[in-house]
């Protein structure tokens, strides 16, 4: 046991010295189990994006880091937005994760407009700005799709629902919204569909 837990890094070794602690006796089948059990790490895989902004947030305030705050408030100002206007059409209060992926995918794409913008009017330091607010909101949004996983999951999809015309549209776009929120951008995937579909 002693040189088998040399091996194992500084977390494995608390995790499985506190199961030890507790019960006296450990099986060597059993460490990999406690391992992802007890690891914050891993933990955190599982949280929610709601409760991973809020730790974020949290951090961002002790941390002193006035920028990712600022940005990092501008998500949660934009998700209570969509919360309240939600509630005024009689829905639930609370916004799902599809939603709040679908807040912080629009979020991504205005900044990126607004960085254009200011590229092509000289104004490096807002452009910048701008950049550096994607790069905090998109440590929430899962990986994007590259250009070839985007035509498979519209051939999947077209497949899925048997689209053989322009009219089929809406449920293609409805498949892949369920399944890639956050993965792709929709307004430019929407012409993908379309031409495929024509």
């Amino acid at each position: 046991m002693a040189c088998r837990v040399k091996a194992l890094s500084e977390m494995e070794y608390v995790c499985i010295t506190m199961v030890w602690q507790k019960h006296g006796q450990l099986s060597l089948a059993a460490i990999p189990c406690i391992v992802r059990a007890t690891d914050p790490r891993v933990k955190a895989n599982h949280m929610s994006l709601r409760e991973r902004l809020q730790i974020s947030l949290k951090e961002a305030m002790k941390a002193k880091e006035a920028d990712r705050l600022s940005t990092l408030r501008l998500i949660n100002a934009a998700i209570k937005d969509r919360e309240i206007a939600v509630r005024g059409e009689g829905g639930e209060v609370e916004v799902g994760e599809g939603d709040i992926l679908a807040i912080l995918g629009k979020m991504v794409k205005q900044r990126q407009e607004s960085a254009r913008a200011y590229e092509e009017g000289g104004r490096l330091e807002l452009a910048e700005k701008e950049l550096a607010e994607i790069k905090v909101i998109e440590e929430f949004l899962p990986r994007q799709l590259s250009a070839a996983e985007v035509e498979a999951a519209i051939v999947a999809a077209v497949a899925e629902v048997g689209a053989s015309s322009i009219r089929d549209m809406g449920k293609v776009m409805a498949v892949l919204k369920g399944q890639y929120t956050g993965q792709m951008d929709f307004g430019a995937v929407g012409p993908m569909v379309k031409s495929r579909l024509s």
